[in-house]
């Protein structure tokens, strides 16, 4: 990866709930944080509305205060800055203010900077609407900007390839034709720090059957992560070179 000479290299994810950051794109995340890359996160919700874990490892009333820690764990694991919260509730962000959440996220951005914004696709991915929301309003986001002195350069969705979805029988995503994908990082490098950012996420850990595989399983749907660049402007991105 080729970072830019004048001034660091500055990632903002934006995602609906802890864990998100994790899963799908935890090992890009710390492999940009291990080179260089300022790496900053929004999550719109404290996930007050997930699991508890099986058997429970909290009352209901406490789940947002733990998937908070969890959070901050994940993050210290990939090695990324700590979250910044929208605090909004879990399950309801199509109701949400969407001019107010658009306006947040752009004030964030402007204040960090960064050259790359990175969210869930349009479709959510598994069509959950708190993602769809956030894409949505990530993506206005990064209209607002275009005019910035500083605008951020690329905008990508996380995504996940036929081929992955096929061999692996998850239908319930959202895949894309394996051409649409424009990057694919080979996160084997930063495997021990994403196991430990899953790990960080207890509470969640019973709804992802994929974690209780044999390890060769894991590895072929974690160990690597695909993302699309659906715009672009400015010339080059520092994630083209990665």
């Amino acid at each position: 990866m080729t970072l830019l000479p004048d001034r660091t290299p500055v990632l903002l994810a934006v995602f609906a709930h802890p864990d998100d950051e994790t899963f799908r794109c935890g090992g890009l995340l710390a492999l940009l944080a291990g080179r260089g890359v300022e790496v900053n996160l929004i999550t719109a919700t404290r996930g007050e509305a997930g699991s508890c874990g099986d058997p429970p490892m909290c009352k209901a009333e406490q789940l947002a205060e733990v998937r908070e820690r969890e959070l901050q764990c994940a993050c210290s694991a990939l090695g990324i800055l700590p979250p910044v919260f929208l605090d909004y509730l879990d399950g309801d962000l199509a109701e949400v203010d969407e001019e107010e959440a658009i306006t947040r996220i752009t004030a964030t951005a402007r204040e960090i900077r960064p050259q790359v914004l990175l969210t869930w696709p349009a479709d959510g991915l598994s069509g959950h609407a708190d993602h769809i929301a956030v894409s949505r309003w990530t993506s206005q986001a990064f209209e607002e900007m275009a005019k910035d002195v500083e605008a951020p350069n690329a905008l990508y969705h996380l995504v996940v390839p036929q081929s992955v979805a096929s061999a692996l029988s998850l239908t319930e995503l959202h895949a894309i034709p394996d051409g649409e994908v424009t990057l694919t990082v080979d996160v084997m490098p930063a495997w021990k720090k994403k196991r430990a950012a899953i790990h960080c996420h207890h509470t969640q850990a019973s709804g992802s059957p994929i974690l209780f595989a044999p390890e060769e399983k894991q590895r072929f749907f974690f160990g690597k992560e695909y993302f699309k660049r659906v715009c672009t402007r400015n010339g080059d991105d520092f994630l083209r070179n990665l």
